[in-house]
């Protein structure tokens, strides 16, 4: 059960993986130059919604796109471990393909791998945490993680997050399962 609280979440920038439709995972891949403009973008974006607190994955590409938005903002950052994206164990490093509609659904998760219930259960309760500190939080994060939080927002989860898009997350109105997601504009 998500905490019911307004929260702003953001997607690392691009790396070179992503730029080459390679799967990440844990893999700790850093920002490349278009990822770098992206975070600015995004910093540019986020600096009239007065974020109030940042948490972010420890991975690299989620903590250098979190200090940038941060800078501008003044803000310290927080890590959270359970922001981390997910395991895809032998994936890693492989291209995204035919297997990912299967682990979503639980019917497939490759080896050494998080299955998606796995994901579902750490992201929640790793945004629940971000949820307790002073509001509005940004999250900062992934998107195998993302995917698993739309699913919990209420929303079909198999829906690839662009880099680096700043979106606002607002609970759902009037008692409804879910939750709105907005895109702002760069």
């Amino acid at each position: 059960m998500l905490t019911t609280t307004a929260f702003w979440f953001l997607r690392h920038g691009e790396t070179d993986w992503n730029a080459q439709g390679l799967s990440q995972g844990r893999t700790d891949i850093p920002l490349n130059e278009v990822g770098v403009i992206q975070a600015e973008r995004a910093a540019q974006a986020l600096r009239t919604a007065r974020i109030t607190t940042i948490v972010a994955s420890p991975l690299a590409r989620a903590r250098r796109t979190a200090e940038i938005v941060a800078a501008p903002l003044g803000l310290p950052i927080s890590f959270d471990p359970d922001l981390a994206e997910v395991c895809f164990g032998e994936q890693e490093g492989q291209p995204m393909g035919d297997w990912y509609d299967d682990w979503i659904a639980g019917s497939y998760t490759p080896a050494d791998a998080e299955s998606f219930q796995e994901l579902l259960d750490r992201a929640v309760r790793g945004l629940n945490r971000a949820l307790a500190q002073p509001a509005p939080v940004l999250v900062v994060a992934h998107g195998a993680l993302f995917r698993a939080l739309r699913l919990a927002l209420g929303h079909e989860p198999n829906v690839r997050t662009p880099n680096a898009l700043p979106m606002h997350i607002t609970p759902p109105p009037d008692g409804g399962k879910a939750w709105g997601i907005t895109p702002t504009a760069l």
